[in-house]
């Protein structure tokens, strides 16, 4: 009988990026069930690693991003060598992001060819963007051995775990109820405004869906409270919960809610995560390169020809990508089936 893997996994930076490596984690689960999967990941990312059923350690790496901290990555290193780690994959393509599974001792090391990482790495894969078309199918080849066929044929869904003790506390703690459907909205996107569906139409929308006997909840990070507020000032019955949640408490929220329209952005990975129906809106994104994982998702896209740019800001200042999508479309999606 053979030994069970142990994995050693350098995770991404951004939350939809983490969202998506749980289908690279379930995986490694599907093709070896006793594998034992730990996660190298940024402090922010910890309680979300941990409603992935397949994780049995996340470990901090206390660096801030873009910093290159080598004494602390080899500390972190040293202290995981006694895990005897089978196998190490690296998500990013950056030369620091290999060195804590090198200092670890980990027999096989997996990853992408980036910056210059040949030795720290050992088994490098050349990344061929015209068959690996998405960030999630370039997460989840790297936990098929070598030869198999690419694009993997099955990409699982990611699916985090709601913890219904803290859906109650949350419930209390902000005065919601769920006596009326809800309609959960992320108006914002870390990226910049080129990704951002204008602010008016979340707010009429989110007006028009209360006429209609729904309610509204807003979410997002202290950035986006402002946001929030206008969509919260457009009617009586929205709450604006930007900046006053974490991240997995996110998760418990949208777990109560019907749907969800969101940008392209983290939290859409997040819904589309907790099983919700999504309205995911593109602008200078493109939709077939970071999708939904839901089958629950609908993608919004007009498909412009000036798009996808991927600028974070419009270069003819018109934004006519997002401007151009009507709130009535998105409503019609949003209570389809009601």
């Amino acid at each position: 009988m053979s030994k069970a893997r142990r994995y050693l996994i350098t995770g991404p930076a951004w939350v939809g990026d983490m969202v998506m490596a749980q289908s690279l984690f379930m995986t490694i689960k599907q093709k070896y069930p006793d594998a034992v999967i730990d996660v190298l990941a940024p402090d922010w990312s910890l309680p979300l690693l941990e409603r992935m059923p397949e994780i049995h350690r996340a470990i901090s790496v206390p660096v801030g991003h873009g910093e290159f901290g080598l004494l602390a990555r080899f500390k972190i290193g040293r202290s995981l060598r006694a895990n005897n780690y089978t196998h190490a994959i690296v998500l990013p393509r950056s030369f620091k992001s290999a060195l804590i599974p090198f200092f670890a001792g980990a027999r096989t090391r997996i990853g992408y060819r980036g910056e210059m990482r040949f030795g720290l790495l050992n088994d490098i894969r050349k990344l061929d963007k015209s068959i690996l078309k998405q960030t999630v199918q370039r997460y989840v080849a790297l936990g098929l051995e070598r030869d198999e066929a690419l694009p993997p044929a099955i990409i699982p869904e990611p699916h985090l775990q709601v913890d219904n003790s803290n859906q109650e506390r949350l419930v209390q703690e902000f005065g919601l109820t769920t006596d009326k459907p809800v309609v959960g909205m992320m108006p914002g996107a870390e990226y910049g405004p080129a990704k951002c569906w204008p602010i008016e139409n979340f707010a009429k929308t989110a007006a028009d869906l209360n006429a209609k006997g729904l309610q509204v909840w807003v979410f997002g990070s202290q950035k986006e409270f402002d946001l929030g507020a206008q969509i919260e000032g457009s009617s009586p019955d929205i709450k604006n919960l930007c900046g006053k949640t974490q991240l997995v408490d996110v998760v418990d929220l949208i777990g109560l809610t019907e749907s969800v329209v969101s940008n392209d952005s983290g939290l859409m990975h997040v819904a589309c995560a907790t099983g919700r129906k999504v309205i995911a809106i593109y602008g200078s994104t493109d939709p077939a390169y970071t999708p939904p994982l839901s089958n629950k998702a609908k993608i919004v896209y007009l498909g412009l020809e000036c798009s996808p740019c991927f600028e974070r800001t419009c270069r003819f200042g018109h934004y006519d990508c997002l401007k151009k999508i009507d709130p009535e479309r998105i409503e019609g999606l949003l209570l389809d089936g009601h």
